[in-house]
């Protein structure tokens, strides 16, 4: 992995949305909505506090989690694609 976030931040894969909808219609790539869901790739070590104690990540390597759905920064390193944001845009670990 080339990335290694900083903070609190987390650096993610998104999982694409289903290309079927719940009564079997294809969506075209203009119908889609922008993905919600992510594999975890790499945590940083934690938010730093005002007296100098680092507050750890809560989020492991490989949770797959929902997001907000403009949250984050969208990056490319070599054909791959990955979302880095911080810990406060994650919305819930699906178990």
């Amino acid at each position: 992995m080339a990335l290694k976030p900083l903070g609190d931040r987390i650096v993610l894969q998104a999982i694409e949305a289903e290309e079927k909808s719940a009564g079997g219609i294809f969506l075209p790539d203009s119908a889609k909505e922008k993905p919600q869901q992510g594999k975890v790739i790499a945590v940083g070590p934690g938010k730093i506090l005002d007296n100098g104690k680092v507050t750890p990540v809560d989020i492991a390597v490989g949770d797959v989690v929902y997001y907000s759905k403009y949250g984050g920064t969208e990056v490319k390193v070599g054909n791959e694609e990955y979302i880095v944001l911080r810990q406060d845009d994650v919305l819930a670990i699906i178990e």
